[in-house]
């Protein structure tokens, strides 16, 4: 027997929202921030599209949250073809590579996160695939080894990672277009925050409360929306959906969210290098041994900030600490001349003497005495 059901128009509009993130733009006029890379890309785009050509492949290196994934996509939505994405560590094998390759259609967008931790086997298949569109593949080994060229569609492959340095020139000079995304500043923040009210049915919320959230983003969109989140979930919970400039700045606190942007694992960093090291300089690894954390996470996700904003300073013999981070954390800011911090300064201390090396005296050989020289 059918049964009739009655739908709210409400329930029925929220029913037909598209599956994913709805906060990411949509097109690339949408996209907020970059405004040189977009300009970049806007005219690339139109130049291919004219042509019937594919795009070219191209290199997106950066701190993360800045919004790579997301121009990978807008992408392939302004050509009006599909993105298919992976991870530079999920593709162990050759075979992991050949197989989504062998899938792309004309002109798709592969996209490859984390792209400078490829193995360097899966990597020499990328080669002849971006310049030529073709790819080697060896069938049987020894005396019947034989080499089969497999041709595939012209793609675009669009590559994300954070450590830039850590790529191969060979697959590096590959990229016809390279790009590094910049921190954002308050004001895109702040736009992205609008839309994302917008989108969220977020009522009534002044442009200062705004203000507030983007000045501790840290520069960085995919925190920003991850602060408003947490701002939208308190204020339902402690302020019946009231959200102001008080409200935020609550919310934040129960984040561990200062002023300025910074959270725990960032006030932690400071505190060890201003107290247990003294201000600097010292390496990352005795840091990152004191926090127990690892030395890549400090590297690509706390010090990029704080080098933004003046609180890090990398020397040549370490890091220090700077007076404006020494006066955050309330600890004394190093000497100007202070010297490397080293394993034996806790045996010895910074200006004791270290102790030399016993001489022994040898004894001196005797002479040895010539007579005379006979006619």
């Amino acid at each position: 027997m059918a049964k009739q059901r009655i739908v709210d128009a409400q329930v029925q509009r929220a029913d037909k929202r598209p599956a994913g993130s709805p906060l990411r733009p949509r097109r690339l006029s949408e996209y907020v921030g970059q405004r040189d890379l977009i300009e970049k890309l806007s005219i690339t785009l139109q130049a291919v599209c004219e042509r019937g050509e594919p795009m070219e492949h191209i290199l997106l290196h950066g701190p993360p949250g800045l919004g790579k994934t997301t121009v990978a996509h807008l992408i392939a939505v302004e050509m009006g073809t599909r993105a298919y994405s992976a991870s530079g560590p999920a593709l162990t094998k050759a075979g992991d590579l050949i197989g989504t390759l062998t899938r792309l259609q004309q002109h798709d967008v592969l996209f490859i996160d984390e792209i400078h931790r490829l193995p360097p086997a899966v990597e020499e298949y990328i080669y002849p695939a971006m310049e030529d569109f073709k790819i080697d593949i060896t069938v049987d080994s020894g005396r019947h080894a034989k080499v089969i060229t497999m041709a595939l569609r012209p793609f675009t492959l669009i590559g994300a990672t954070t450590r830039a340095g850590l790529l191969s020139g060979a697959l590096r000079n590959r990229f016809g277009i390279s790009h590094h995304l910049r921190f954002y500043p308050q004001e895109d923040l702040v736009a992205i925050l609008r839309r994302a009210t917008e989108v969220l049915a977020i009522d009534e919320i002044p442009i200062s409360a705004l203000r507030v959230i983007a000045a501790r983003s840290r520069g960085t969109p995919r925190v920003t929306l991850r602060l408003l989140r947490r701002v939208r979930d308190f204020a339902h919970v402690r302020a019946g959906g009231r959200i102001d400039e008080q409200i935020v700045g609550e919310a934040l606190a129960l984040e561990g969210v200062d002023e300025l942007g910074l959270d725990e694992l960032d006030r932690s960093y400071l505190r060890t290098l201003g107290q247990t090291y003294h201000g600097g300089p010292v390496g990352l690894e005795a840091i990152a041994a004191t926090l127990a954390e690892d030395p890549g996470t400090l590297e690509d996700v706390v010090e990029p900030y704080l080098l933004q904003i003046g609180f890090l300073a990398r020397t040549r013999q370490g890091r220090r600490l700077t007076p404006a981070a020494a006066k955050h954390v309330r600890c004394s800011p190093p000497p100007p001349d202070a010297e490397p911090h080293r394993s034996g300064e806790s045996l010895f201390g910074p200006n004791s003497p270290r102790p030399q090396p016993a001489v022994v005296a040898r004894p001196r050989p005797a002479p040895i005495i010539h007579g005379p020289v006979e006619s």
